[in-house]
C-alpha cells in the first residue's frame, strides 16, 4: 500500500518546501531553553490546529504539545511522530542570515545566549511539515498518526522536571497509544544521508553534582581555613582516569562541564560546585561508575579536609533500536531516499530521552546528516569547498535546509508503511 503513496508523499512533501524553511527559520531565530518553550508550543499548537487534526493538547509536562490525526479507513495501528522542541545556551556563531540572537536573562545561571545548536527547530518543522502532508492524505490513511512535541530535551533546570519521562507520566500517549514511535536526529552526516543502528545507539546517562565544602577564609591566611579548590581539582583530574575502572571496551565518557565557586579572588570560599554528566555505551555500566565517582570525590575530599556531596540526577536510559525494527523500516528507507544513503553508523555517546518513548512502544530513532560532508570509512570529513564540519552543541553547528524536504518525507512514509502493516513487529 505505502509504495502507491510514495509519488504522492513526495510532490506534497517538495510542495510545501517554503513553508517548511519559512517555519525552521522562524524557529531558528526564536529558540526558547528547556521548559521555557512558551512561544515554540504556541506556534506548534497553531499550526496543527490550522490542519484540522482530530485533537491538539497542550500543556503537557510543561509546554508539550500532542497533535492526532485520525485516518478515514479502519486500522489499529498508531505510528507516532516525535520532535523536541528546546534549545541550548550557546551563542550561535554559523553566520547565517537567520542566527539566534535571542537572550535568556531569567533562566536559571543565567543570562544566557540561547541557540538551537543542536538543530531541534530542524525536527519541530519537519514534524509540522509531515503533519501538513499527513493531514491531506487523511481519508486513505487505515489508523492514526501522533504527532509528539517534546519540551526539555536538553533536561530541565536540575530543580525542574520535564522532558519525555514526564510526558508519558502525564498521559501525553496514553490515548491513543502508539503501536510504533519514530524520529530523526539531525547530525553532521552528509547531507540527506539517514544513519541507523541497531541495538543500542545512544548512551545512557546522568548529570553529576558535586558539591565540596571547607572552610571560608582571607586568601592571605589559607591556612586558617580549609581550602575546597584543591579538592575540586583532585576530583576534575581523577574524573579522567575512571575510564581505567571498566572494561576496556566498553565505552565511557565522564566530563566537568562546569565549575561554581562561591569565593573571590582574595577569597577562599565555603564551596566549589562541580556539574558534569555519565555516559556509558553499555548501561549496565552506568552503576558501577557512579560508585567509582562516588568513592574517588569522598576520598579526594577528605584528603584535604573537606567533605564531598555527590548526586546522580536526571538519568536518561539508552536509545535501542531492536533489530526486528530496524530490519522492518530499511527496505522502505531505502526506497524513499535511493541507494547509497542509508548507512550503518556508529554508537554515539551523546544522549536522548526518546529513550523513554522508543523503549516503551517500540520503533526507532535515527540520525540524518544536514551538512557538507562526506564519510570516509567510519571517518566523517568537511567536504572541500563547503560550509565545514561543526557537531551538534557547537556554536557553528548548522543545517541544510535544502536537504529537509526528505526529511519530510522519510517520516510521512514511515508512518504510513507503519499504517499499512509494512513496518511492524509482532
Amino acid at each position: 500500500m505505502s509504495t502507491e503513496f510514495g509519488p504522492l508523499i513526495d510532490r506534497m512533501a517538495r510542495a510545501r518546501r517554503a513553508e517548511l524553511i519559512a517555519l525552521r527559520h522562524r524557529l531558528h531565530q526564536h529558540p526558547e531553553l528547556s521548559n521555557r518553550e512558551r512561544t515554540t508550543s504556541a506556534l506548534v499548537a497553531g499550526h496543527l490546529r490550522s490542519l484540522g487534526l482530530d485533537g491538539v493538547r497542550t500543556g503537557i509536562a510543561g509546554y508539550g504539545v500532542v497533535g492526532v490525526l485520525r485516518g478515514g479507513l479502519p486500522g489499529d495501528r498508531v505510528a507516532a511522530l516525535r520532535a523536541d522542541m528546546d534549545a541550548l545556551p550557546v551563542a550561535e556563531a554559523s553566520g547565517l542570515e537567520f542566527a539566534s540572537t535571542a537572550i535568556d536573562d531569567g533562566y536559571p545561571g543565567g543570562p544566557h545566549p540561547v541557540s538551537h545548536a543542536c538543530g531541534h527547530d530542524c525536527h519541530t518543522a519537519v514534524v509540522l511539515a509531515t503533519a501538513g502532508v499527513l493531514a491531506e492524505l487523511r481519508d486513505r490513511l487505515p489508523g492514526t498518526v501522533v504527532f509528539v512535541f517534546q519540551p526539555a530535551e536538553e533536561g530541565p533546570p536540575l530543580d525542574e522536571t520535564g522532558g519525555a519521562r514526564a510526558m508519558l507520566a502525564a498521559g501525553a500517549l496514553a490515548d491513543p497509544e502508539p503501536t510504533m514511535m519514530f524520529g530523526m536526529h539531525v547530525s553532521p552526516l552528509p547531507a540527506g544521508v539517514v544513519g541507523y543502528r541497531a541495538g543500542t545507539a545512544y548512551a545512557s546517562s546522568c548529570v553529576v553534582r558535586i558539591t565540596i565544602t571547607g572552610l571560608q577564609v582571607h586568601g592571605s591566611t589559607p591556612w586558617m581555613g580549609i581550602d575546597p579548590m584543591p579538592a575540586a581539582a583532585g576530583i576534575i583530574g581523577g574524573i579522567g582516569e575512571l575510564y581505567r575502572q571498566v572494561p576496556a571496551y566498553h565505552a565511557v565518557s565522564v566530563s566537568v562541564g562546569h565549575v561554581e565557586d562561591a569565593g573571590r579572588f582574595n577569597i577562599i570560599g565555603q564551596t566549589v560546585t562541580l556539574f558534569g554528566t555519565i555516559r556509558c555505551a553499555v548501561e549496565s555500566d552506568m552503576h558501577a561508575v557512579q560508585q567509582k565517582l562516588l568513592r574517588l570525590a569522598g576520598h579526594q575530599a577528605a584528603a584535604y579536609g573537606c567533605t564531598a556531596e555527590t548526586e546522580f540526577l536526571q538519568p536518561v536510559p539508552s536509545v535501542v533500536n531492536r533489530p526486528q525494527w530496524i530490519d522492518a523500516m530499511l527496505p522502505t528507507l531505502s526506497r524513499i531516499l535511493g541507494p547509497g544513503r542509508v548507512v550503518e553508523v556508529p554508537l554515539t555517546l551523546g544522549y536522548d530521552d526518546m529513550s523513554e518513548f522508543v523503549n516503551a512502544f517500540g520503533g526507532a530513532y535515527l540520525s540524518y546528516g544536514v551538512q557538507d560532508t562526506q564519510m570516509d570509512a567510519d571517518e566523517l570529513r568537511p567536504l572541500e569547498g563547503g560550509r565545514g564540519l561543526f557537531p551538534n552543541h557547537s556554536p557553528g553547528f548548522y543545517a541544510d535546509d535544502d536537504c529537509l524536504v526528505d526529511a519530510v518525507r522519510v517520516h510521512a512514509g514511515v508512518a504510513v508503511a507503519h499504517l499499512a502493516g509494512e513496518i511492524t513487529v509482532l
